[in-house]
């Protein structure tokens, strides 16, 4: 029998320095005219044999390049491996000797940017092969020389299992047999130019090592089974435009920790806590920033590299499935933060992936993000594109979330964002806007639509930019909702003036009325307000200890009553007092002060008002449920104004924002009989001063703001009043 072809130099060389494009053209069992041969190479072992059914065990003879071995089988059968080590030996099969899994139709989606379900396609998954149990490993990596695939399973040695590339397609696939969940991995990637570059982690691995450690880890292909079937069904109800919406934002890492300890809950355990503290408030969802794995905790995941799995820091996938399941069985919607707009340069992450920019913009003045010296993903690349809308369908569809808010959205739309004349380089028409972004937005939000019904896309968009909530279809970018924030950069720079100086600001209060039906909005009191030396909510406001906690009582009860759904940040509904830290967990004991624990019970009784008021949630997006009553009274700084539902009766609200008891102020009203006070934020239950209007007033027949009925009721100092309309009982007027 003849000995197997030798192996051409350079062949041999690339086999030893792991740069071979191709490893199954010269690994593995091939066919000569003489039969089968096989080539293995396992640097480092001693000796490699072969073991067939029936048969004694082949010895493999080591070549001249290290750690090769060769020989004649006696036949194409199935075969396995036994490896000697020095310090022991190892039974595999063998990984070229397995043909390729991915389709030829998923490599030219993946290649058309239109593969969308990438998390299950590429990254790191459990599967069987030829009835072998293993992972198959998939990534792209088009301008690649050579990947290959490395782990504690091969000691991190590029040379051990070098990946198939899989034509044209940029991507390269290999199945490695007995390798099961839990195994660390990254990818070896030699460049077109020879460069050996760091080794990079996963980008779409499922799940990740814990950091500051990098690595990719093959996840468990366990799945978890579902018990959220009639809330998926209803879910549609619950987040349109006139549902009720009020969001409670929370940091996972620093909403509550372990007693005494720097430790974090895992997802299972902050279930059991936050779930029934965000209800028991009448929140009717949780707004997660970011879970993507990040390696920079300061970042608090707004720069993060793994975008198809949730960090480690809070256990693994299957937790925070458990945690979104818990939610959704306790009526409770989930929202993650999700960030397309920039990506960290870490050397294993993203960056110049393939050795070339494959991700990222190649020219500055389009790829760096200079406010927070990160890279900018390069839109207009199809295959980037796809990447992205994958990631957003995978938190949608895997892990059930309900909606993305998606975050700076701002420096996407515009190529100067940030920038100084002739840092930036304008669209094809000259123009500021950048119209890949665009076409991006829109066709990820036509799939989000298609593919996820009644899930919900938000946008933080900080301009003026039109049609942001508008559909696609007339013109618009597609989003569900947008956040608000001159309603919120308005109303807080009104607040945080002594009440002395309101009358000259008195604008800061009406203007977000003039443009509040534009768009879909919410209205946003988030982590940006409470850190970065802009202080906590109680923090901003004047005065002593009690005008400081009238005010936000008062503040809080007029964005509960104005147009638009609601988010505030977890402490403001403590008053923390100090800015928030990502570090430590919220000041708790806080709740032993009557000031305090009155701002939570009026965050709770606002959301049970708003929730059962459908005047204050049905026509959110239309002029028809909204009305001034008093705009207009600036010397007083007194504000009043109606809102309509498309059922039940329509509720009042007043608010006076000057620490001066106004008696017998008479506001017109739509109709006579009586107008219950539902909710005063100077009660005593809040620790107010409890002056009122002894839980109602009748109106009369005396005309006034325009409405042939008025009541003539008592102010409290800094505070906001609710009235709701409860027909004509024992009724004049």
């Amino acid at each position: 029998m003849s000995a197997p072809p030798v192996l051409e130099p350079h062949l041999e060389w690339a086999l030893a320095n792991a740069q071979l494009d191709d490893p199954f053209a010269i690994l593995g069992p091939h066919t000569d005219a003489d039969g089968t041969y096989l080539r293995v190479y396992v640097p480092g072992a001693i000796a490699v044999h072969v073991l067939m059914d029936g048969q004694a065990p082949i010895d493999l003879n080591a070549v001249a390049s290290p750690g090769l071995f060769v020989g004649r089988l006696p036949g194409p059968s199935s075969y396995l491996l036994e490896i000697v080590w020095p310090a022991a030996a190892q039974i595999t099969e063998d990984p070229y000797s397995f043909p390729p899994m991915l389709s030829d139709v998923d490599l030219y989606l993946i290649n058309e940017g239109r593969h969308f379900e990438l998390g299950r396609t590429l990254g790191a998954h459990v599967c069987r092969n030829g009835g072998v149990t293993g992972t198959r490993f998939a990534v792209w990596a088009p301008n690649a020389r050579s990947v290959s695939v490395v782990g504690d399973f091969n000691s991190w040695d590029g040379r051990r299992h070098p990946m198939r590339r899989r034509g044209s397609s940029g991507v390269w696939e290999l199945f490695l047999p007995r390798i099961g969940e839990g195994a660390r991995y990254k990818y070896e990637i030699v460049a077109r130019d020879g460069r050996r570059l760091p080794q990079k982690a996963d980008p779409v691995a499922n799940a990740t090592e814990l950091p500051p450690r990098t690595a990719s880890v093959v996840p468990s292909p366990r799945l978890h089974t579902w018990n959220d079937e009639d809330w998926l069904k209803q879910r549609a109800l619950r987040q349109g435009p006139s549902s009720p919406m009020s969001i409670y934002e929370l940091h996972a890492g620093s909403w509550l920790r372990p007693s005494g300890s720097n430790e974090l809950f895992d997802w299972i355990d902050l279930a059991e806590r936050i779930i029934p503290y965000v209800k028991g408030l009448h929140f009717t969802h949780v707004e997660l920033m970011p879970v993507a794995e990040h390696p920079f905790s300061g970042s608090w995941g707004y720069q993060p590299l793994s975008l198809f799995a949730p960090s480690r820091r809070f256990g693994d996938p299957g937790d925070f499935r458990i945690f979104v399941d818990a939610c959704h069985r306790a009526g409770l919607g989930v929202l993650v933060d999700w960030v397309p707009a920039h990506f960290p340069s870490d050397a294993h992450g993203l960056a110049q992936f393939d050795g070339t920019f494959l991700y990222e913009h190649q020219d500055p003045r389009e790829g760096f993000h200079q406010d927070w010296n990160t890279l900018i993903y390069n839109l207009g690349r199809r295959e980037v594109g796809g990447f992205l809308i994958a990631s957003a369908l995978h938190w949608l569809e895997y892990f059930h979330v309900d909606g993305l808010r998606v975050d700076a959205v701002a420096s996407m739309l515009y190529r100067d964002y940030s920038r100084q004349p002739g840092e930036w380089i304008p669209n094809r028409y000259g123009g500021r806007e950048n119209l890949e972004a665009v076409d991006f937005l829109r066709h990820l939000n036509s799939v989000v639509a298609e593919r996820c019904p009644g899930t919900i896309m938000v946008a933080e968009e900080s301009t003026a930019w039109p049609g942001v909530t508008k559909p696609v279809s007339e013109g618009g970018l597609g989003f569900s909702y947008k956040w608000n924030m001159g309603w919120m950069n308005d109303t807080l720079g009104y607040v945080r003036r002594d009440p002395i100086y309101r009358r000259h600001h008195h604008s800061e209060i009406t203007f977000g009325l003039i443009y509040a039906f534009s768009e879909h909005f919410i209205l946003p009191l988030s982590h940006d307000e409470v850190v970065h030396g802009k202080r906590s909510l109680i923090g901003k406001m004047p005065g002593d200890t009690w005008q400081k906690f009238a005010t936000l009582r008062a503040y809080l009860a007029f964005m509960w009553g104005h147009p638009g759904k609601k988010l505030l940040f977890m402490g403001s509904e403590i008053a923390q007092e100090r800015e928030w830290n990502a570090d430590t967990e919220l000041d708790w004991h806080l709740l032993e002060n009557g000031n305090n624990g009155g701002i939570q019970k009026l965050v709770r009784d606002l959301n049970a008002l708003y929730l059962s008021a459908p005047a204050l949630h049905q026509l959110d997006a239309t002029p028809d449920g909204f009305g001034w009553l008093v705009g207009d009274d600036s010397e007083n700084s007194v504000f009043a104004f109606i809102r309509y539902g498309s059922t039940g009766g329509p509720v009042i609200v007043v608010v006076n924002m000057t620490p001066v008891m106004r008696s017998g102020y008479r506001i017109g009203v739509p109709h006579g009989g009586l107008w219950r006070e539902v909710l005063n934020t100077d009660a005593a239950t809040y620790n107010g001063t409890n002056v009122g209007n002894y839980g109602g007033t009748f109106a009369q027949a005396v005309g006034r703001n325009g409405q042939d009925h008025s009541i003539d009721i008592t102010l409290p100092p800094l505070a906001t009043l609710f009235f709701r309309h409860e027909g004509d009982l024992d009724g004049n007027g």
